[in-house]
């Protein structure tokens, strides 16, 4: 058979290129072939750095039996769900609908024009846990399809339809759109308020975050709460991202090696992770704690926890992630061969025994770590080995230094696990973000100077005519086009580097992808689709244009550009990019009410609008340490999602970043303007005014 995906961009597909199942990309091709063989469609979803994706193939893609019965009466279709997250999208409303669940590994039956009729996720090969094996669903399906096929075909109708409804018919619809003037925000901070208070309740005060096992990174929920803090004043949300930043920075889903988190933990109390290392985590979590450092107590030991946190989850972003060209790549994956040549196992790499530790460190140093770490001879995973913690500070910070040095010199010989290179444009511009804000937060300049490199990289290799491709490798763009995430994450970025840098080409840069965002995303009435309305799959438009507003793993598409928006209004004073994030905000308003752990972003960028958000421009010469006081100050006020940008007076001119225009000094010397929707307080040369004005507790007088 032909070796359709040897040849594929993505990592993903590749893995499978050498499958005895007869795969297909997705695309025209494959859905003539299964029409000409009169068969339904196999479509199979997943990615990269996916455990239960690479458990599925090993099991029954890698069988030649099973791979022989799906041949013959299918045509299989794999997907990578990070490249085709519009695929994705629309498929797994149908899981969604179907089981009540979702996630991947996708399996989903289709009629040969694309409509869904059956769906689930991970099969085993035989029948376990009271789930059918991979090989009596395919029995079932074929069975179904020759012998009731009026039946497969009217309900794969009436699904196509309950996917495409806007009246929730089915799980993952796109809510009806909510017009609402700016003047009444849809989320208020009655509304704002209610979520912070539904998070509460949901809080797990003694492990730190919120619900039972499996535990996710609440990344954007705890965003939330640092705004709600913020303008509240409320120490209950301030304490809660505390108490669950530091159960995960001493947990083994951190790193303590070599930095960086994974997806999650399988258990309440962040022990035991599912290894996989994805970039959209680690950039979330990056400026997650640079903003836990700024709204902390100076000096106390959250905020020193949170900068050590951030410091060492930059390093892994720069040091394990980031490619030749100066991207990011989008994941480690969970797995790793025990042996040369043998199957991956998971968490390989990263787990230890006492017996391990005395091997590399010594008799003394070895005990010393075990303790320190939560090494015990039961263990904490698989084979009595254990996954590292480290539940407090140890005493002696010298000796910690040089063991952990030591143990990642001695886990870097060890097989490691294989590396997801395909730079993800939204991903990306998550991580520009992180490390521009982290950079300049933290005063940590290379920090700033890799967010550059990154985003020139997305200029150079993903912009194509004005539009984004949504993933590269090695430099060398898909032709998967950019979906709306890709669009707002990247904008994002490039307003976090104009800010961290003062370079107005971000803001012209940020401002041509919002363009493409309002011009090709926007939906009838307000909010957005998540498909460009020239790039949508004309397969997938027949059932449903995906717009789907819930934050998951990640932002929304939506979420992303209501923030992308908002604060690109701020620094221009754009109306109509206010009122877009407004109407995006507004969409997304009946899911945050209902389900805030799900809407987590657009929560916090509703508590930004609420906010104003603020708006500083200062102004003084580059040379004066006045003016990177001022710029220092109006950083770590922590208003929420304020936006700040500086500059020389030399350099206002027509090419000026809007709000920095016709901003004088003060009396000769630095000054500062705090704005709110371009009303502006009197400029002020004094931080600690400065801060004042920017509490969010507090609208600054109008001048």
């Amino acid at each position: 058979m032909a070796n359709r995906l040897a040849h594929s961009l993505s990592p993903y597909l590749r893995q499978h290129a050498d499958n005895p199942v007869d795969w297909w990309e997705w695309g025209d091709d494959a859905f003539v072939e299964a029409a000409r063989r009169d068969v339904p469609v196999l479509l199979s979803v997943g990615y990269a750095a996916c455990h239960w994706c690479h458990v599925m193939a090993h099991e029954s893609f890698e069988d030649a039996d099973t791979a022989a019965g799906l041949n013959d009466r299918f045509v299989a279709i794999k997907v990578d769900r990070e490249e085709r997250p519009d695929v994705d999208a629309v498929y797994m409303a149908a899981v969604q609908g179907l089981t009540g669940q979702g996630g991947w590994p996708m399996t989903v039956f289709l009629t040969p024009t694309g409509e869904p009729f059956y769906a689930g996720t991970y099969y085993p090969p035989e029948p376990r846990h009271g789930m059918p094996s991979f090989r009596q669903v395919l029995d079932a399906v074929a069975e179904a399809w020759t012998d009731r096929r009026d039946g497969v075909v009217e309900q794969a109708r009436a699904i196509a339809g309950a996917i495409g409804a806007d009246d929730g018919g089915a799980v993952g619809a796109r809510r009806p759109i909510v017009a609402v003037r700016a003047s009444e925000p849809a989320l208020d901070a009655a509304a704002l308020d209610a979520a912070a208070a539904t998070l509460a309740a949901e809080f797990d005060a003694r492990h730190g975050g919120f619900g039972g096992a499996p535990k996710f990174p609440p990344s954007m929920a705890l965003e939330l709460l640092l705004r709600h803090h913020a303008r509240t004043g409320d120490d209950a949300s301030l304490a809660m991202v505390a108490s669950t930043c530091e159960h995960m920075a001493r947990g083994g889903i951190h790193d303590q090696l070599a930095g960086g988190f994974a997806r999650y933990s399988v258990d309440a109390t962040w022990a035991v992770p599912h290894f996989e290392k994805m970039l959209y985590d680690n950039a979330q979590l990056l400026r997650l704690h640079a903003h836990l450092h700024r709204s902390a107590e100076p000096g106390g030991p959250t905020a020193e926890l949170a900068r050590r946190v951030a410091t060492s989850t930059a390093e892994f972003l720069l040091r394990d992630l980031r490619t030749g060209q100066g991207a990011f790549a989008s994941a480690l994956d969970a797995d790793a061969p025990a042996e040369p040549g043998g199957r991956p196992e998971e968490g390989v790499s990263y787990v230890w025994t006492p017996v391990q530790l005395v091997d590399v460190l010594g008799e003394d140093d070895g005990a010393w770590a075990a303790a320190a770490l939560g090494v015990t001879e039961a263990g904490t995973f698989e084979g009595g080995a254990s996954t590292l913690r480290l539940p407090a500070d140890p005493d002696d910070g010298e000796r910690w230094l040089r063991v952990r040095a030591t143990l990642l010199a001695a886990r870097d010989t060890r097989p490691q696990p294989a590396r997801d290179d395909k730079v993800v444009a939204a991903w990306n511009g998550l991580a520009i973000a992180a490390l521009a804000e982290a950079g300049a937060l933290l005063d940590r300049p290379d920090w700033v100077d890799a967010a550059v490199a990154c985003a020139e990289l997305l200029v150079n290799v993903h912009l194509d005519d004005g539009r984004l491709r949504r993933v590269s490798r090695d430099g060398v763009p898909g032709t998967a086009a950019g979906v709306l995430e890709d669009y707002a994450d990247v904008a994002d970025g490039f307003l976090a580097l104009l800010q961290a840098t003062g370079d107005p080409v971000w803001l012209t840069r940020a401002g041509a992808l919002l363009d493409v965002v309002l011009d090709r995303f926007a939906a009838p009435g307000g909010g957005f689709f998540d498909t460009a309305d020239d790039a949508t799959d004309p397969r997938l438009a027949t059932i449903r244009r995906p717009a789907d507003p819930s934050d998951n793993a990640a932002p929304s598409g939506s979420s992303a550009a209501a923030g992308a928006l908002l604060s690109y209004a701020a620094l221009t004073g754009s109306r109509p990019h206010r009122a877009a994030a407004e109407a995006a905000l507004a969409a997304v308003a009946p899911l945050a009410e209902r389900a805030p752990r799900f809407a987590g972003w657009a929560l916090a960028v509703a508590e930004a609008a609420l906010a104003g958000p603020a708006e500083v421009a200062v102004v003084g010469p580059g040379d004066d340490p006045r003016t990177h006081t001022l710029l220092a100050a109006a950083r770590g006020a922590g208003a929420p999602g304020a936006v700040v940008v500086a500059a020389d007076p030399d350099d206002l001119g027509a090419d000026a970043v809007p709000l920095l225009r016709d901003r004088p000094l003060l009396d000769g010397a630095p000054a500062a303007y705090v704005c709110r929707q371009f009303v502006c307080a009197r400029p002020t040369g004094d931080p600690d005014e400065l801060v004042a004005l920017l509490d969010a507790r507090h609208s600054p007088p109008s001048a």
